[in-house]
């Protein structure tokens, strides 16, 4: 029987969802579902959500919940990994301090400032927890689905060579969507191959019904009312020749030219604190599932475009499947440094996972994604090696803020961040330590 532990299960809505994607699959439908998080009523609220689930599908699925980490991991074929270390609390400060000095941010949770310490503070939980997997599940494959992706995943897999590791995230799924719409097609019309980094893969190849769609699509980009939909990537489109995965709000604050300065920010809707503005309402989507799952009230379920169930389904049935995924580089991507993470197409079977080879990226699109990889480098052995002037070198490093601040302000700024964050940052960078010491 197929054990699927999912860590950092207090996140009930994105719960709901992979289960949905996971029971739809008959042949999925009496795995064990074990479930881990360090806040006692949000893993009671995932076990409630998750029977609910089940009884949906009339799957005879276990479903077991766990306060201890170690014991959820024990014996898992899978473990997906979906954790936000401090919680909502600790993007506060990654937004507000760097918002002080004149660096605004929109989600801060890829790379940038907030991304390079949202890495920092989560690579410790990421590393006791694969330990856990070596001792007590070594054969099996972590899907991770928490940001930082491309820092968490090298980590993992510089860390510790021999863990399976993939990371997952739906950048080139809702952008392939959005692309229909933009050209006016049904999505299956579509077909594409993409390659890059994290929030930066490009759409080398997009075709409607085998026919070029780039031409049709910068037509679509002149429309003023599709062009409004996405200012940010339609622009970077114009500028470098490709469509990117992640949308215009994330894109952003990836280049020195949108957050800049006011008008930049009004020209480009740009919204400013996104995420951290957005944090109430995640609670209160919280508040509301457990509410209506006490009542017995009945919750939408909807197949997501989520690439888990896929993969899970595909080496359980050896029915292949082709994913995005994010792994090391291993010449996949040529003109992109070897071992740093990309995200290539990736074939999944009985086998486990086969990135595919996707050659030279353009040259103009390989240096839009180098100078993050680097900084990816830089806070990957910072945090493996307690080296805190390598966090500093990577801030420095960061496009945006080198855009906007001065080398004095980066340190100052990075200096404050480490010293609100500490508790929860690798040994060697902060005054204080205490690994993992934040909420999951």
């Amino acid at each position: 029987m197929t054990k699927i532990a999912m860590i950092g299960a207090g996140s009930v809505v994105f719960v709901k969802n992979l289960l949905t994607d996971i029971l739809d699959f008959p042949e999925l439908r009496d795995a064990t579902i074990a479930l881990h998080d360090i806040d006692k009523e949000r893993l009671e609220t995932a076990g409630m959500m998750a029977r609910w689930t089940a009884a949906q599908f009339g799957a005879s699925a276990r479903i077991e919940e766990h306060a201890d980490r170690r014991a959820c991991l024990d014996g898992a074929d899978f473990v997906i990994n979906m954790v936000l270390i401090g919680g909502t609390e600790a993007i506060v400060p990654e937004f507000d301090i760097p918002e002080k000095y004149g660096l605004k941010q929109t989600i801060a949770d890829t790379v940038g400032i907030g991304g390079i310490f949202r890495g920092l503070r989560t690579i410790p939980f990421m590393l006791e927890m694969v330990q856990d997997m070596r001792e007590v599940c070594p054969d099996a494959l972590l899907l991770n689905y928490t940001n930082p992706m491309s820092i968490l995943t090298w980590a993992v897999y510089k860390a510790f060579p021999a863990q399976r590791v993939v990371g997952l995230c739906h950048n080139v799924q809702y952008t392939s969507r959005d692309l229909a719409s933009y050209l006016g097609v049904d999505l299956s019309r579509l077909s594409y191959d993409c390659g890059g980094i994290n929030h930066m893969t490009w759409f080398l190849r997009l075709e409607i019904d085998g026919v070029d769609a780039y031409p049709r699509l910068r037509e679509a980009m002149n429309n003023p009312a599709i062009f409004a939909r996405d200012k940010v990537r339609f622009e970077m489109m114009r500028q470098l020749g490709w469509f990117v995965s992640e949308s215009s709000r994330h894109c952003a604050e990836y280049v020195p030219y949108f957050l800049k300065n006011a008008d930049a920010i009004r020209e480009y809707d740009i919204p400013v604190g996104d995420l951290k503005n957005r944090s109430a309402q995640k609670i209160a989507r919280y508040q509301e599932s457990r509410r209506m799952l006490l009542a017995g009230e009945p919750l939408p379920l909807e197949r997501s475009m989520e690439y888990g169930s896929n993969i899970i389904h595909a080496m359980v049935t050896n029915r292949p499947q082709l994913i995005y995924g994010n792994v090391m580089n291993t010449h996949l991507i040529e003109n992109l440094p070897e071992g740093c993470c990309v995200e290539v197409p990736v074939v999944v079977d009985r086998n486990g996972l086969r990135p595919c080879h996707v050659g030279t990226l353009p040259p103009e699109l390989a240096a839009h994604c180098a100078p993050h990889v680097f900084v990816q480098d830089l806070v990957v052995r910072a945090a493996l090696d307690g080296d805190r002037e390598r966090v500093y070198r990577a801030a420095i490093l960061d496009r945006h803020a080198a855009a906007v601040l001065t080398l004095p302000q980066i340190r100052a700024m990075v200096d404050e961040l480490i010293d609100v964050q500490g508790p929860a940052l690798p040994k060697g960078i902060a005054r204080t330590q205490s690994l993992s010491a934040a909420a999951e």
